[in-house]
């Protein structure tokens, strides 16, 4: 490989807008190990090529990143953009904020979430179609943000964790009828009704969450015949599942029913582990909001109501331990952090120390947030730099296999060939 620096050809001029990046180190987001001195040659929105050395072409952009390390575009399998800080003081603020001003906030959130690298989201909960159409003016390229999965509401059953009349909260919310079914039935209705209303993946609530009040994250709330129906029903109409689990029974009963990822999945054990495998479910563990949430309730346990920190005490602790353990047994982990501006849509990249604290090697964490996703989320063209993807590109100034930290300080970001963060194309070597 290494005398592929040396390596410079030239090609005739293409027809179409022609990029070439000169990427001093490339982790492509599916290779065991990285390459030195690579040129990625782009047309429009794709990977048209990846060659050794630093080439040019009459007419091409030249984008010098020779002294970076460059990756694909990182993908966040679990976030909420509609949310805000609010929701953690006061678990009932956000439900009360006008569907306007959250819309607001989801592009705000969308923006900040592409500039730190991750350009690809699943947006797995959302009230009204926010979501949905934050989605439809970010691909007409009317806002910036990442490309976006949407679940739009999570589907659950009456004081489900997708319940927003919970605790005291609000049985007249108008999309609680969009947020609860009760029988099979009624659930095969909810996921058909979800694609009809723009969903493109489902999201259920077999078991109690953590941020609410009243439920149980041990219960399992949904029975066997609803999660089967709703998971049945998706993947007939080509939608993957996603489902909120912690407690073990409920973790084994989506997987048992052909789940595509469970999200949290805190109380899983060896048996659990062994199942997934078996199933090839995917776990996105979620462990930045966990320990953010654990550390403030520790700092200022009078900012939560009991019953939520109670909840966050027993939940957050294990959480990381888990995630070793599946490691360990070869369960399929992609990367999640569940940010909700608690976690701040800048601080996405964080999760990555955590997964290497939980022993993964710092390129198997990339991999999460790579070819990983992508697989979960089903679509071949994201999560690597390979000719045909779409040439959805990151670099980071300092090698991210030494120091997994810095892909925390992004310092340039493409989507679909065009550069929102960092260097500015033109014909000749760029500087920042």
């Amino acid at each position: 490989m290494a005398g592929w620096a040396a390596i410079a050809v030239a090609h005739a001029p293409l027809s179409a807008k022609t990029t070439i990046i000169h990427a001093g180190t490339l982790i492509d987001g599916r290779s065991p190990a990285p390459v030195k001195h690579m040129s990625i040659v782009i047309t429009e929105q794709r990977v048209a090529r990846v060659v050794p050395g630093f080439i040019t072409e009459t007419g091409a952009d030249v984008i010098d990143l020779s002294s970076k390390t460059v990756l694909p575009g990182l993908i966040d399998c679990h976030v909420h953009l509609t949310d805000d800080d609010n929701h953690w003081d006061d678990p009932r603020s956000t439900t009360e904020r006008p569907y306007g001003e959250r819309a607001v906030v989801a592009a705000a959130h969308a923006k900040a979430t592409l500039e730190s690298g991750f350009t690809s989201i699943r947006n797995l909960g959302s009230p009204a179609e926010i979501d949905r159409d934050l989605k439809t003016v970010i691909d007409r390229g009317e806002t910036p943000g990442p490309r976006m999965w949407v679940s739009l509401q999570p589907i659950g059953p009456t004081g489900g964790h997708s319940d927003p009349a919970n605790g005291h909260g609000d049985a007249n919310d108008p999309d609680r009828r969009f947020d609860v079914a009760d029988g099979s039935d009624a659930v095969r209705a909810s996921v058909r009704d979800h694609m009809r209303r723009g969903a493109t993946v489902i999201k259920i609530m077999p078991s109690g969450g953590v941020g609410t009040v009243g439920d149980n994250p041990n219960a399992q709330l949904m029975t066997d015949d609803e999660i089967k129906a709703a998971i049945d029903t998706a993947h007939n109409l080509g939608l993957r599942v996603a489902a909120h689990a912690h407690g073990k029974a409920a973790i084994d009963a989506v997987v048992r029913a052909g789940v595509d990822s469970v999200e949290h999945g805190t109380f899983s054990d060896e048996a659990t582990f062994a199942l997934m495998k078996a199933h090839g479910t995917f776990l996105v563990p979620t462990m930045l909001t966990n320990y953010d949430l654990l550390r403030s309730v520790r700092l200022n346990p009078n900012r939560f109501p009991p019953d939520f920190a109670a909840k966050i005490a027993n939940v957050s602790p294990i959480n990381l331990k888990m995630v070793a353990a599946a490691h360990k047994a070869g369960v399929k982990i992609a990367y999640g952090t569940d940010a909700s501006g608690f976690v701040g849509f800048s601080d996405e990249a964080q999760e990555f120390a955590l997964l290497t604290a939980a022993g993964l090697t710092p390129m198997q964490a990339i991999q999460t947030a790579t070819s990983n996703a992508a697989a979960l989320i089903g679509e071949k063209d994201i999560g690597i730099v390979a000719p045909g993807a779409y040439a959805d590109i990151i670099a980071v100034d300092t090698d991210p296999l030494v120091d997994v930290r810095s892909l925390e300080h992004v310092s340039f970001v493409m989507k679909g060939g065009v550069v929102v963060r960092g260097l500015s194309a033109n014909r000749s070597t760029l500087s920042k």
